[in-house]
């Protein structure tokens, strides 16, 4: 079996490939040092990337419970399911073996009916309250309570931007365009991406009488260096992080009646697969990972989520660690000087016949591989997979 993927999407995935990538990232954290934060944790967006890191560094880095709700296809008639259905399996399972409580919620997190339905479960199953809720949802579409569809853009204000970018399919590179959004596009990416909807979770939570003294939410956010602006910070995408840091600072000042804190955190540049849908962003990538690794400072996900949880939101010292803007930043190792020179000295000597190695192509195409269960050492992928017998073994989440 082999990763299908088209343009810079992949269409299937392969379990024990995802399995041994959650055992992965849990190894990590068991022998990395013990968090102490959060017991009752609720994840937003629980089934991969940086969402998925944060409840296996708060779970198996601390010891917490936690809720995770996504939004995946169980394994039927139409296909294998998704990567984020199994993760969340596979996560559960490993939980379960350490005593922990592991809820899975397969459900649209835009959705009131879905809150209600968290918020019954916290009452009665959870322990009545959670401490920290992380907010990690990435979406083109969100339909609102109200039954309004808005749809996201990646585009840019002003002038078309053109730059290099790949094609994963052909292993490409290929130049690339991000056309100029208008002001209702802008607008709907702001209400997909923005903070809006982490503020309505935050709402009924609060209103339900869930959140517990002291309690804290987090939602990821990105800046990057000046070369990424155009294409980032001052498009569409940026609108909408913008949104999500005014929201981290109106929600820190409404939770100040539990002793509450709510922060934006700014990670780093990583393969994930929200980011491989930006135009030109995956060469930037590819570029700072052959620099980062050199250098000893790269971070996968799960790096990036046990350093937060250890270093800066339950630091032993007890004082959460932020910016002056009050932004935790996970961003400091890319955005040193002397990397981000580096990439720039890299990225003037790129061409359609070096990029494959005058950046780290190879790195990049293996851990989008792994999202996905693929290029994980001892798996057989020339084995065929009994469709059947995967709905028999994992058609519950």
């Amino acid at each position: 079996m082999e990763l299908i993927i088209q343009g810079n999407v992949a269409k299937n995935c392969h379990p024990e490939g995802l399995r041994q990538g959650i055992d992965k990232q849990i190894n990590y954290v068991e022998s990395h040092g013990e968090i102490y934060g959060p017991r009752k944790v609720l994840v937003i967006g629980a089934s991969s990337g940086y969402g998925l890191a944060s409840r296996i560094a708060v779970a198996f880095g601390g010891g917490a419970d936690t809720i995770g709700v996504s939004f995946e296809k169980s394994p039927g008639e139409k296909g294998i399911g998704s990567a984020g259905w199994y993760n969340n399996i596979f996560f559960r399972r490993r939980a379960h073996e350490k005593g922990l409580i592991a809820k899975n919620f397969i459900a649209d997190a835009f959705s009131d009916t879905t809150r209600n339905d968290v918020i019954a479960y916290i009452k009665q199953e959870f322990g009545g309250s959670i401490d920290l809720l992380v907010y990690s949802v990435a979406s083109g579409v969100r339909i609102c309570p109200d039954g309004t569809r808005y749809t996201s853009t990646l585009g840019v204000r002003g002038q078309a931007f053109s730059g290099p970018g790949f094609d994963l399919e052909t292993r490409k590179m290929v130049n690339q365009t991000l056309e100029p959004v208008t002001e209702q596009q802008l607008a709907d990416t702001v209400k997909v991406m923005g903070g809006e909807d982490w503020q309505r979770w935050i709402d009924m939570l609060s209103a339900a009488g869930v959140l517990a003294e002291g309690f804290k939410t987090v939602a990821y956010s990105y800046t990057g260096p000046k070369s990424t602006w155009p294409l980032y910070k001052e498009g569409a995408l940026g609108a909408a992080k913008a949104h999500l840091h005014a929201t981290a600072d109106q929600l820190d000042a409404q939770l100040q009646r539990i002793n509450g804190h709510a922060y934006a955190v700014v990670c780093k540049a990583l393969v994930t697969k929200a980011s491989a849908f930006i135009p030109m962003f995956p060469l930037y990538i590819t570029l700072l990972y052959k620099v980062m690794k050199q250098k000893r400072l790269h971070e996968t996900c799960i790096e990036q989520m046990h350093r937060l949880m250890l270093n800066h939101l339950y630091p032993p010292m007890g004082n959460v660690v932020t910016d002056e803007e009050r932004r935790i930043r996970l961003d400091d190792f890319e955005l040193r000087p002397d990397v981000q020179q580096a990439v720039e000295l890299l990225r003037k000597r790129v061409t359609t016949e070096n990029f494959k190695t005058v950046g780290d192509f190879a790195g990049y195409l293996a851990e989008f591989y792994a999202l996905n269960g693929f290029s994980m050492p001892d798996v057989d992928y020339s084995s065929e997979l009994d469709l059947r017998q995967l709905v028999k073994e994992y058609s519950h989440a």
